[in-house]
């Protein structure tokens, strides 16, 4: 059997920082990251990108070596993606910051409002409800990452959890701050308007729910297969014969409802830039399902049925 040497070198200098000699044909670019890490401590494997060109893409962990279009000497090129941070602690951070700030406006703790109204509660029930439709909406994404979500990358860059949290933790104040503000008016059409937004709000919540357990079901323990996601028995995913990122579509849903439920214009804000960026991570995940599938249904729109 043949052994591959291998070299790599640094993308942006072209400088070589390792040489492997004696690698099996059968090795993969994840055991060539390890090596590469016992010689450079500082770049643990999920801090390196390994590529066949300096600009190119990133190979993935489970490329094998003899299947790669390179000789028995074989030259990579590495990038530093720097620190790196698990997904789930990522998420667990976004959302567990929405959940407490917007709590501590509803029970008015001091310091936000004047301080006649610390630790006072609205008169107006539709606030009382947003306030239970919030922090639903957050302990359910706690508990999906907990117990649900199968991540395909392991890691994120770390200075992303900054940026992620300002936006999440941000929006979560804004929207708190004048929905609980003492001088907060109800909606317009009152009774009927909370309870038609409320029907709304819980029925794109389960379906959220529903197409993230039919997206985990597609992928087992331990595996990054990726398969094309088809309705199951459960009705809310029937919404798969129409759109590629239904979680995206009842995601919005749930977030119209809010607005309808609060009438209140952060809380429109809010909905109007998460649809902007679903739209975006929509786009770009139909776009990689009809690269990777050529059965892949025709009828599906990224995120609106027909539409978008």
């Amino acid at each position: 059997m043949k052994h591959y040497e291998v070299e790599i070198l640094d993308a942006k200098t072209k400088d070589k920082l390792c040489f492997l000699d004696k690698v099996e044909p059968n090795a993969t670019i994840g055991e060539i990251k390890s090596m590469f890490h016992k010689s450079h401590p500082q770049w643990y494997p999920a801090r390196q990108s390994i590529r066949l060109d300096p600009k190119g893409k990133s190979l993935k962990d489970e490329d094998v070596l003899q299947n790669l279009p390179v000789g028995t000497t074989a030259t990579f090129y590495f990038r530093d993606l720097g620190a790196q941070i698990s997904w789930v602690t990522v998420f667990l951070t976004e959302y567990a910051g929405p959940l407490v700030i917007y709590l501590m406006f509803y029970f008015r703790v001091p310091f936000i409002y004047a301080p006649k109204y610390d630790f006072t509660t609205s008169k107006h029930w539709v606030v009382h409800l947003a306030c239970m439709c919030h922090s639903f909406h957050y302990v359910k994404r706690l508990l999906e990452t907990l117990f649900v979500h199968r991540f395909s990358h392991g890691t994120m860059p770390l200075r992303n959890i900054f940026k992620n949290c300002t936006y999440y933790w941000g929006f979560a104040a804004w929207m708190a701050y004048y929905i609980n503000h003492p001088l907060y008016t109800p909606p317009m059409y009152g009774e009927q308007q909370v309870k038609l937004a409320l029907i709304i709000f819980l029925f794109c919540q389960i379906g959220n729910f529903s197409i993230h357990i039919a997206l985990r079901n597609l992928r087992p323990p331990g595996s990054k297969t990726r398969k094309i996601p088809y309705p199951t028995k459960n009705p809310f995913t029937w919404i798969f014969l129409l759109v590629s990122c239904p979680n995206y579509t009842y995601e919005l849903g749930s977030w119209l409802g809010f607005t309808l439920m609060t009438q209140c214009l952060p809380v429109a804000f809010f909905t109007l830039v998460g649809f902007i960026q679903m739209t975006v991570w929509a786009k770009g995940k139909h776009r990689s399902y009809l690269k990777e599938f050529r059965d892949y249904p025709p009828l599906r729109s990224p995120i609106l049925p027909f539409i978008l």
